[in-house]
């Protein structure tokens, strides 16, 4: 059985909420379920508009998709998203420059497939916490060159300068991955400003002792306002106990 739960929170330093979420446990298309977090970008209303806009432009290509490998109805969905998400930009001034991260998954058997563009996260917890997504960022490019060190860029002052977002480029650039889920095992999707305000063994900690998954989610967002909420938070948790066929 799957069971999913979402919950976005404006946070405590904006006025405005440019994060936006979908969850549906159910069919989409040719895929089982889809789980999306986006986290836009872009002058007053245009970020919130860019994430929600992209949200139902991948859950539209998903829904008349053709295809039934699960990465490559996502990697079509994404470029038919991106696409759009440029044309709408084109439609006003105010909307110039608009982006969005977005992270998706799906659990297809007992494996998800996971895509995403830009430093919104998808991370597997279980006994251990493990980040499956890598950030497309000038900080997480640092790290990989040996420039800083991980916990230097954790409080980089550069840490929110993205290298890959949806609607920037024709072409959208994204990564794919599939991990393994076990029974007992959850996924989490993530905007920024939760992986931002909350160390990975907190998040550990919660989920672990998490009752369900609406209480988890609302202690990781309590807990990221807690230590500050400087930017809109976004959860969507997922989790199987046992063989989903």
């Amino acid at each position: 059985m799957l069971r999913a739960y979402g919950l976005k929170d404006v946070g405590r330093c904006r006025s405005i909420n440019q994060d936006y979420i979908f969850v549906s446990e159910k069919p989409i298309g040719n895929l089982p379920n889809l789980f999306l977090v986006a986290d836009g970008m872009g002058g007053h209303k245009a970020g919130d508009l860019a994430s929600e806009y992209t949200v139902s432009r991948i859950r539209e290509a998903v829904e008349k998709s053709m295809r039934n490998i699960p990465l490559q109805i996502l990697k079509s969905a994404f470029q038919y998203a991106n696409q759009k998400l440029i044309e709408k930009a084109q439609e006003s001034e105010a909307y110039s420059g608009m982006g969005t991260t977005l992270v998706a998954a799906t659990v297809v058997d007992n494996t998800a497939y996971i895509a995403n563009v830009g430093d919104s996260r998808l991370y597997k917890v279980g006994r251990i916490i493990e980040q499956i997504t890598r950030d497309h960022s000038l900080v997480e490019e640092m790290v990989r060159l040996g420039e800083i060190s991980r916990e230097e860029a954790r409080n980089h002052p550069e840490k929110n300068i993205i290298t890959r977002a949806m609607g920037v480029s024709e072409k959208v650039d994204m990564d794919y991955f599939t991990t393994g889920l076990e029974p007992g095992e959850c996924l989490l999707l993530c905007s920024d400003g939760l992986s931002n305000m909350i160390e990975d063994s907190q998040i550990l900690e919660i989920v672990s002792r998490r009752k369900d998954l609406r209480r988890g989610a609302e202690e990781l967002v309590d807990t990221a306002n807690r230590n500050g909420g400087r930017d809109n938070i976004a959860v969507v948790l997922v989790e199987r106990d046992e063989v989903i066929r």
